[in-house]
Order: C-alpha cells, then structure tokens, then sequence
C-alpha cells in the first residue's frame, strides 16, 4: 500500500471543501428562493437581482421578473440598477482616500472649504459623515419639487438648503441627512479639482474593476440597464423623472451586484485605502453626551444574531436597494429592485441570517 503524500492530502482536502461549498450553496438554494419569491412573485411584473457571496466568490446569484415590461425583457445579474442612498459609502470612501491623500481631515471645519456656509466652524466633514450635523435634509423641503427637474452645480445644490434653520446642534444626535452627503460630495470637488464622477471613475471604479458602474443618467446609453417602476392603483407606470444633480453624492450611483462585490472586495481586500483609514468607515462613534449610535462613515453598524453587520440600503424613484456585509465569516449579500413598490432591505437581511445558521450546521 502506497503511503498517503503531502500533496495527495491537499487535494483531496481541496475538492472536500468545494465539495463542501457547492453543498452549501445547494442547500441555501430553496430557502433563499422562497424568500425572495415571498415578494417577487410574478415573473411578468418589475423584478430583482440578488447575490450571495463568501471570501468574494458567488455562492448564489439569481434574477427575477422584468428589467424592461414595455419589451417584456427578463431580468438577468447583468442587469444594471440605479443603488439610490448606497451612494453615501462611495462618497465616504472618497472623503477618507483624500485624507489618505493628505488633502483634508474628517475633524476640519466646513468652513475651510465653503467660507459662507453658516455656522460651518462649527459643523465638521465627520459630522457630514455620521449623519449628525443637524443641518435640514433637502428632501423634506416642501420647495424640493421646484427644482426636483433642473440640473443643479453642486454649489447650487448646496446653496438650495444651506440657510434653512438647523434641527440640532452638531453632534448632538444622530438623524439620517441626504444634505449632509450633498454637502461632502461638494468638497470631494473642491478639494479634488475633480467633478464627482470622474473622482469616484478614477479613484474607485476603475482600481476595483467595477466595469459596469456609473454616475446615473436617463439620457445615455447604459447598456443593460434595467428600467424602474411605480405601482398604482392602475397598474405599473415608469419611474418619475428629476435631474440626478439633485440627489448627486447622496444617491447618484448604478451598478450590478457583480460590481457591487468587486467594490466589497476591493474594501476587504484594501485595494483602495489602508487598513486603518478605511477602519474609520466601520467604527461606531460618539455624540456630544457621550452616547455611542450605530453609524460609521457611511454605513449602519448593527448585527444578526449577534454577529457584527455592515449595512446600507438605497431608494431612489423606481428603484430600491440592500447590502449586509458580515465582517466575521466574510459574507456579503445584495439585493436590487427595479420598483419602489418592492423592498429588498428585509429579504436581504433574511438571507444573510440564513446563510449564518446554514454554516453553524
């Protein structure tokens, strides 16, 4: 009998453990299935694409319904989708690659960089970050339908909510703020000389391998872009139009789930910035009373089970979006609509908790 080598034992330990992995993906086939067909039932309405992954390789990836019901074109994980509010952690990225860079700090006045923002010696880039600035949300301005339409300079977009009253004092508390993302996006531009979208394209995009991301547009050729909806009473009707200057760093940004793990990869693996910048982004902080909340430099810190998770949803007209990245077993789900009228963000976290207990089995 021959002696059992080194080498024999690596290979047969290999293919145990793809045997292994492709056990579990079958596994969490079903299960993950019916969820997601528990709301996106009918293959003839606006669908979805969702992604399971480990160690940055695919464990699951399905579509389903219409990217396109006027040509009845099926879905597929190809398909492109507007990310909405998922935006916010390119944008936070970018802010901490410029400190990397030695061109600002997250504790800097705004002041420094908009000399006439009021009271902005007082509100810093980590409070843009962190959502507690205080200063008033655009998008609960009764005026926002005004210029919901009209392509908007960032200065102007700024100019638009910068003199309505504060609801708080910086960091007092922590409310989630759209204006506060416009606001760092502007400063990305400012410091960087850059437009936000050539920033985010040559800083990000284009060092992750994201090939099929983009700054969002209603008027250039995307291609295999998926097309968003409304449900009424009467039906499905396509998405209400506005100029994407207006969300702009908050909520600008299309992607495909494929793209979207190039970009979690690129973060794990600190393709784009260090290990101790980009720790900035997932730490939880303080506000004035000493009082922790859940919120990095754009994402939400909470868990399952216990486990430590990083989250973000998006919506945007026509379009809704959720990531849960867990840190510990490096597992990171996604999921995208093509309607409003559907949420991803409770499926999404329902998957990852599954795909938790299907490894404790």
């Amino acid at each position: 009998m021959q002696p059992i080598t080194k080498s024999a034992c690596l290979a047969t330990l290999l293919l145990f453990q793809i045997f292994y992995s492709q056990k579990i993906s079958k596994k969490l086939e079903y299960k993950i299935d019916s969820t997601i067909l528990s709301e996106f039932k009918d293959k003839d309405e606006p669908g979805g694409v969702f992604m399971v992954a480990q160690k940055g390789k695919n464990l699951y990836r399905k579509a389903f319904g219409k990217a396109n019901l006027e040509l009845e074109v099926n879905m597929t994980p190809d398909h492109v989708f507007q990310i909405g509010s998922m935006t916010k952690q390119f944008t936070a990225i970018s802010i901490l690659i410029l400190e990397e860079q030695g061109k600002l700090n997250v504790n800097d006045p705004i002041s420094k960089y908009i000399k006439d923002y009021p009271s902005g010696d007082k509100i810093t880039i980590h409070h843009l970050l962190t959502h507690t600035s205080g200063i008033k949300d655009f998008t609960k301005m009764k005026t926002l339908s005004s210029i919901a339409q009209k392509d908007m300079k960032p200065e102007i977009m700024v100019d638009f909510f910068k003199n309505e009253p504060v609801d708080f004092a910086p960091g007092e508390k922590f409310e989630y703020n759209n204006s506060g993302y416009v606001v760092l996006g502007y400063i990305i531009e400012l410091i960087s000389g850059d437009s936000y979208e050539s920033f985010i394209k040559k800083n990000i995009f284009e060092k992750a391998g994201m090939t099929h991301s983009y700054y969002a547009t209603d008027r250039q050729i995307v291609p295999k872009r998926a097309y968003g909806y409304h449900k009424k009473e009467s039906g499905y009707v396509n998405k209400t139009m506005i100029s994407f200057s207006i969300p702009f760093s908050s909520g600008s940004l299309m992607s495909t789930v494929d793209d979207m793990l190039k970009w979690q990869n690129a973060l794990s693996q600190n393709t784009l910035l260090t290990s101790i910048e980009s720790q900035k982004a997932f730490q939880k902080y303080t506000l004035n009373n000493g009082e922790k909340f859940t919120y990095g430099y754009g994402w939400h810190l909470k868990d399952i089970n216990g486990i430590s998770t990083r989250e973000h949803g998006g919506s945007i007209f026509g379009f809704k979006s959720m990531g849960v990245y867990i840190p510990e077993q490096d597992i990171y789900v996604i999921g995208f609509s093509n309607c409003d009228c559907h949420s991803p963000t409770e499926i999404t976290r329902n998957i990852a908790k599954m795909v938790l207990e299907n490894m404790k089995n």
